[in-house]
């Protein structure tokens, strides 16, 4: 594929893939030590009321405003997964099940009992997302990179996915001593001064950020799988955290190249006609990854072992 057409119609696509996965994966790593790693599928699950309340204040259809409402939704199942678990004393997945299956039921009985009933709130774009249409109709080649012009239509989907990976790395990166400490041993972190039940729901919204803002360009199929996948197969190489989170970028980069290419062109190598959802097989290479590293990865035997602190 020459420059003239993988960048119009596959770059944007291929970036936003890989700056969700990330996003996803680099919060995934301390929620799936703390066992929390089904935040995301409590999140795709809890934006539905958040977009259905959206659309009553607004009236439209349109990003901006799901956005807001979805990410809305997401904090507020945060926070409510933390205080059921912690007031309650109950494990975080019985609080996360309590949470958003009540989330999504109050979603769904709010589409019933208002007009937004005949919504068109579809599977496919909440499952899959829209990432193979996230095309650069402006571009006209790598020359394009450099055209101020060319920049300012750039599907809004990359800058913004760009920004919510920035922000998650900042994040990590300002308080990765005491996430650290608090994941691996929350009493001593408390005795040291550090706050874990606000550092706990600030990582818990970090992740939910991430979640939704990556929901609409590639759907929940590949916000679950990232926020799993790449943090449980790098668990499998490494017992030292700061390994753990580089074999987690490099396996959330691979899936999202990789699952895409394969989306586009395996059908075609196979024989076949037409092309398969980029996001499933994103999901499907990152799960095939977890089970090469559960097979193969050298800390299989000895998963139950402490991460390096």
């Amino acid at each position: 594929m020459s420059g003239e057409e993988f960048v119009p119609l596959s770059l944007t696509p291929l970036l936003i893939g890989i700056f969700a996965a990330v996003a996803c994966a680099l919060p995934g790593n301390f929620l799936l030590l703390r066992k929390q790693a089904l935040i995301g599928d409590a999140i795709s699950h809890v934006v539905l009321p958040g977009i259905v309340v959206a659309f009553l204040l607004t009236g439209a259809i349109s990003a901006a405003p799901m956005m807001l409402g979805a990410a809305g939704a997401a904090v507020v199942a945060v926070v409510l997964i933390e205080a059921i678990r912690r007031l309650g004393r109950i494990e975080p997945g019985a609080a996360m099940g309590v949470v958003f299956t009540t989330m999504f039921a109050g979603g769904v009985l709010l589409l019933e009992q208002t007009d937004t009933s005949s919504v068109h709130l579809d599977v496919e774009h909440a499952l899959y997302g829209n990432l193979e249409s996230l095309i650069w109709l402006d571009a006209v080649g790598w020359s394009s990179l450099l055209d101020v012009q060319a920049l300012a239509h750039l599907p809004v989907e990359l800058p913004r996915m760009a920004l919510t990976l920035l922000a998650v790395t900042l994040f990590i990166a300002m308080f990765w001593r005491v996430l650290k400490i608090s994941t691996f041993d929350e009493g001593f972190a408390r005795t040291l001064g550090i706050r874990t039940n606000l550092l706990g729901l600030a990582l818990v919204i970090t992740a939910a950020v991430a979640a939704v803002a990556a929901f609409d360009a590639v759907g929940s199929i590949i916000v679950i799988a990232m926020f799993i996948c790449p943090p449980a197969a790098a668990r499998m190489m490494s017992n030292q955290l700061e390994g753990q989170v580089a074999w987690s970028v490099g396996f959330a980069v691979l899936s999202a190249v990789f699952g895409y290419v394969l989306a586009g062109y395996g059908p075609l190598w196979l024989g076949a006609q037409d092309a398969v959802s980029a996001a499933g097989m994103i999901a499907t290479v990152s799960g095939v990854i977890l089970a090469a590293a559960a097979r193969f990865g050298p800390c299989r035997t000895r998963s139950g072992a402490p991460v390096g602190v």
